[in-house]
C-alpha cells in the first residue's frame, strides 16, 4: 500500500520541526509541499534524507515553491506547468515515483484580488493545468496530483461559504474550472470516498477561524483512473494545525493499492 500526503506548509523553515515529527509518525511513502519559500539550496534535503526520502525541489526565495520527497526514489523530474515560457512563479513540479506512478505538487494561484491581473493569472493558471491533465491521461498511466488548488469546490467546503463567494477562492469562475480539470475524468479522491463529509484543509490564522472550525478545503488529491480504480483510504489530519507554529493548511492524504521496488 502506498501512501501519498500533500501538505501546504507555509514556509519549510518556520515549520521544519512540525513537518518533520509528522513525517515520522505519519510515514508517507511521498509527500508533496507547497509554499516551501525558499530556493533549492536552501531546501533541507538532508534532514528528509536522514528518515530515508529523497527529494526533488522547485523553489523560490520567499514566496511559492514546491516539492516532493519519497521513499522510493524520482525519476523523470519536471520542474514549471507547460504552457507559458515566461511564468517564472515556482508553482508546480512533477516526477515519477519508483516509475510506477506520476506524481505533481502543485501550488494554484490564490488570485486575489478578483479585480485584478492576479486573478486573471489564476484563471489563465488553471486552463494551462487542464491541457497538462488531458496530456497525462492520453499517456494513460496512474498519476497522483496534490497540493493546495486555492479553490472550494462547492459551497458545502466552507464552514461558512458566504464569506468567501466573492473571493478568488470561491468565485463561480475557479470552481467551474476545476470542475473542468475533473470532468475530464480524474477523481478527487476525498469527495470520492467521503460525498456528504463536511471537512476543511485550511483555517485563517485570524478571528478565531481554528477555534471555531471555521475552515474551507482547498487542498485536494486528483486521481487518474489507472490511481482511482486502486483508492483504498483517503483522510485529513487535523492535528498538526492545532500544533504551535502550525502552517495554516493541515495534511491530506490518499493510500493506493500499488507495490513500490
Amino acid at each position: 500500500m502506498l501512501k501519498i500526503a500533500s501538505w501546504n506548509v507555509n514556509s519549510i523553515k518556520a515549520r521544519l520541526t512540525n513537518v518533520l515529527a509528522w513525517v515520522r509518525s505519519a510515514a508517507p511513502d511521498v509527500l508533496l509541499l507547497q509554499e516551501i519559500k525558499t530556493v533549492d539550496e536552501n531546501f533541507p534535503a538532508l534532514e528528509f534524507e536522514d528518515l530515508g526520502y529523497t527529494a526533488a525541489v522547485h523553489g523560490q526565495k520567499t514566496y511559492n515553491g514546491v516539492a516532493i520527497i519519497s521513499k522510493a526514489g524520482l525519476s523523470d523530474v519536471r520542474n514549471g506547468l507547460p504552457g507559458d515560457g515566461g511564468d517564472t512563479q515556482a508553482r508546480y513540479i512533477e516526477a515519477l515515483v519508483g516509475e510506477r506512478l506520476r506524481v505533481a505538487s502543485i501550488y494554484l494561484p490564490n488570485g486575489n484580488p478578483v479585480d485584478s491581473e492576479k486573478f486573471s493569472y489564476k484563471l489563465a493558471w488553471m486552463e494551462r493545468l487542464r491541457g497538462r491533465v488531458r496530456t497525462l491521461l492520453d499517456n494513460e498511466e496512474p498519476f497522483v496530483l496534490g497540493g493546495d488548488y486555492n479553490v472550494i469546490p462547492e459551497p458545502f467546503d466552507a464552514h461558512e461559504f458566504k464569506k468567501w463567494a466573492n473571493d478568488a477562492l470561491g468565485r463561480l469562475e475557479s470552481r467551474t474550472r476545476l470542475r473542468a480539470i475533473l470532468n475530464l475524468g480524474v477523481t478527487e479522491a476525498f469527495r470520492a470516498l467521503h460525498p456528504s463529509r463536511q471537512a476543511f484543509t485550511f483555517w485563517d490564522y485570524q478571528g478565531g477561524a481554528w477555534s471555531r472550525d471555521d475552515g474551507i478545503r482547498i487542498d485536494h488529491l486528483l486521481l487518474s483512473p489507472q490511481a482511482a480504480d486502486r483508492l483504498a483510504a483517503c483522510d485529513i489530519d487535523k492535528k498538526p494545525r492545532g500544533q504551535e507554529k502550525a502552517s495554516d493548511h493541515t495534511p491530506i492524504w490518499c493510500q493506493l493499492d500499488i507495490e513500490m521496488p
